[in-house]
């Protein structure tokens, strides 16, 4: 469905730093920077980190959320673990399984250090209780 998704962020070097521990421990090489934007590239998208071109501070979006998938518990785990190290900080409820009308799921939430709240996600498979 995405080509891509981008956030705004109001310090690259920051961002980079940030999504290259978050992002390397879902096994995805460290970003490039392109002028005033980071991108990380996989097989099945493009994620970047962008300076707004306008000029104006990046801002927050107020009920935006952006999920990463996650092949494990303990990926999303260790996703949880190296945005905390790395400048995000936690928010929601502790990383932990969730029921939810698609099935049963495994969430931990994050802000970015620009205050981007952003998810890693595994889901259970059907058969799993």
């Amino acid at each position: 469905m995405f080509s891509h998704v981008m956030l705004g962020t109001n310090q690259l070097e920051r961002a980079k730093a940030f999504y290259d521990a978050v992002l390397g421990a879902l096994d995805v090489k460290p970003g490039f920077v392109d002028r005033h934007r980071v991108f990380w590239r996989t097989p099945t998208g493009v994620f970047s980190v962008s300076l707004p071109i306008n000029g104006e501070p990046a801002t927050v979006g107020n009920g935006s959320t952006l999920g990463f998938a996650c092949s494990s518990p303990e990926q999303a785990d260790a996703w949880h673990a190296a945005g905390l190290a790395n400048g995000g900080s936690t928010c929601e409820d502790p990383p932990g399984p969730r029921e939810g009308a698609t099935g049963r799921l495994y969430l931990a939430y994050l802000r970015d250090p620009d205050g981007n709240k952003i998810c890693a996600l595994y889901r259970y498979p059907k058969s799993a209780a």
